[in-house]
């Protein structure tokens, strides 16, 4: 007897914030890749399907992106996001005096 089927994986690539297309609101989504495998007596061989999608953290819409999409959200979510200010908390401003020390 064989024993084959498929397996999916879920695999969490970054987290963006962004306006939500459904709610509207500017909340975290989650952006994930979902690959399904084809297996064999239990052991995954080879992947079948790959997708992206995002999903919004606050009313939980999800949305398909293609390859590309899912990969430029990922670049454009690096360490290089500059993180942004807190609704109704005043924004820091730098010094140019300095303080004399004892």
């Amino acid at each position: 007897m064989i024993i084959f089927g498929t397996r999916g994986y879920l695999y969490t690539l970054a987290m963006i914030t962004l306006v939500c297309g459904r709610c509207g609101n500017p909340a975290a989504h989650s952006l994930k890749k979902r690959v399904t495998k084809f297996t064999l007596f239990f052991v995954p061989l080879f992947p079948i399907s790959t997708k992206y999608v995002t999903q919004c953290t606050f009313c939980g819409a999800a949305q398909q992106l293609s390859k590309e999409q899912a990969e430029q959200l990922q670049v454009n979510s690096g360490p290089q996001a500059q993180p942004q200010q807190a609704y109704g908390q005043p924004a820091a401003q730098p010094s140019d005096h300095q303080h004399p020390t004892a």
